[in-house]
């Protein structure tokens, strides 16, 4: 079921600096990724820093909020939201684009123009969001004893800072569509990578102060990262692995000569949803369990509004049995959410194209069978992959329990499937370049 995996040889990365425009896309996405590490480093004006970052640390949703950002929100610096309101406009559109029928045409029906609308109406809703979440931000912050340095005038600093915080989040999502239309890979995706690669280096610092003098825990913390490595591999074959639907052909004779005939077949993905379903389940969780920890920390009069806050916000927390029953469910939905509205995986589609040209599927005959039976295949095949990035999700984070070295969870669980396939979808999409070019230069010859 799984393809063979190649990664590129030295001969492969020379024709890579070589190949025409390539080059350019890897230098532009570069430059593009360096503009928004020097955003996150830009600190916001008239904030204590260091009072944040504390909290950052101590606290499990902001921390883990933080990774996503690169360190931004935890510097408290003008790209503090990072992508996050960007991706969950994506996500929230996507969804009533399903219900809502003028919009569902937009997306199946018209094309490219009807792509850029929805694209237009995100960037939209991500304005809305990133006004709203930095409200609640200096809402927070404003609680926040010692957080705001004094000799600031209250009324302006609130309104530039939610002016600069939003500015910033659409700046974040300007430069991640850059990167998806000039660079190479997916531009949300790239910068959520970036973010978690440059926090590695602290995990690595607190694991090793951890486990430095107990050899009990080096143990398990050699064990946790065989457990990794192992998840790794999973990973990979679970974005490489594909369902092959054996198609038959027709003949045809054009003079004395018999063309077609030869069986293909149609690779029907494990995992059509790549990374994404692990992104956006992220980013709904996230959202309720931001809201509730920064609220959470405000002075409320009623003590019942209070324990209620605090009871949510125990719930929803990673660290909880809760998060992680929602998490599974929410990436085995959104996986057969991606399978539904990918344009290649309509089963009637395929099944309308296959009888057009004459061609079959072995044992079923065409039409509405075909149709049917394709998506008999596609729900099946949906549903192992679903199951099985679920379960990659869950493993790694149930090992830094039992070995009880949590320093690492952020990266073990979800960070490591975001790291591995957007690695993955960055390696196909260079090799997919190169082959169409060498297509190119075979057409010129």
């Amino acid at each position: 079921m799984a393809q063979g995996i190649k990664m590129p040889t030295t001969d492969d990365l020379m024709s890579m600096w070589q190949a025409s425009g390539l080059k350019q896309k890897i230098l532009f996405t570069f430059l593009m990724i360096a503009a928004f590490r020097l955003g996150v480093q830009m600190p916001l004006f008239g904030i204590n820093n260091q009072i944040f970052s504390n909290i950052a640390q101590g606290n499990n949703i902001i921390g883990f909020l933080d990774l996503f950002s690169g360190g931004a929100l935890g510097k408290v610096s003008i790209f503090a939201l990072g992508i996050g309101p960007y991706i969950t406009a994506s996500i929230i559109i996507q969804l009533i684009s399903v219900v809502i029928p003028s919009l569902e045409k937009l997306q199946k029906e018209e094309g490219e123009a009807g792509r850029r609308k929805l694209s237009q109406y995100t960037r939209v809703f991500t304005v809305v969001l990133a006004a709203f979440q930095s409200l609640i931000f200096m809402l927070y912050l404003h609680h926040l004893p010692g957080a705001i340095l004094p000799n600031v005038n209250p009324i302006m600093f609130f309104i530039s800072s939610m002016a600069v915080l939003t500015a910033g989040s659409v700046l974040v999502m300007w430069i991640s569509e850059l990167i998806t239309e000039k660079g190479i890979g997916n531009g949300g995706s790239l910068i959520i990578f970036v973010g978690i690669l440059s926090g590695i280096p602290i995990y690595a610092s607190r694991t090793a102060q951890i486990v430095a003098h107990n050899s009990m825990m080096q143990v398990g913390l050699a064990v946790l990262l065989l457990i990794f490595f192992l998840a790794m591999v999973f990973i990979v074959i679970m974005q490489e692995a594909v369902r092959k639907v054996i198609i038959v052909n027709p003949k045809r004779q054009v003079g004395n000569k018999v063309y077609g005939g030869m069986n293909s077949f149609i690779p029907f993905k494990l995992n059509p949803g790549g990374v994404m379903p692990i992104i956006f389940a992220i980013a709904i969780l996230l959202f309720p369990s931001t809201i509730l920890s920064l609220v959470g920390q405000a002075n409320f009069k009623s003590e019942a509004v209070k324990n209620v806050v605090i009871h949510l916000n125990q719930v929803l927390s990673p660290d909880g049995w809760v998060y992680y029953v929602l998490y599974f469910s929410l990436i085995v939905a959104l996986t057969f959410f991606y399978a539904s509205i990918m344009p290649n995986m309509q089963p009637k589609d395929i099944a309308d194209n296959l009888k057009k040209y004459g061609s079959s599927i072995p044992g079923i005959k065409p039409g509405r069978p075909t149709a049917e039976a394709l998506d008999k295949i596609l729900t099946k095949t949906t549903f192992i992959g679903a199951m099985g990035l679920g379960i990659i999700a869950l493993v790694p984070s149930l090992a830094s329990y039992v070995t009880n070295i949590k320093t690492l969870q952020g990266i073990g669980a979800t960070s490591l499937i975001i790291m591995v396939g957007v690695a993955l979808d960055l390696i196909n999409q260079v090799r997919t370049h190169l082959l169409a070019r060498n297509y190119e230069s075979f057409l010129k010859e």
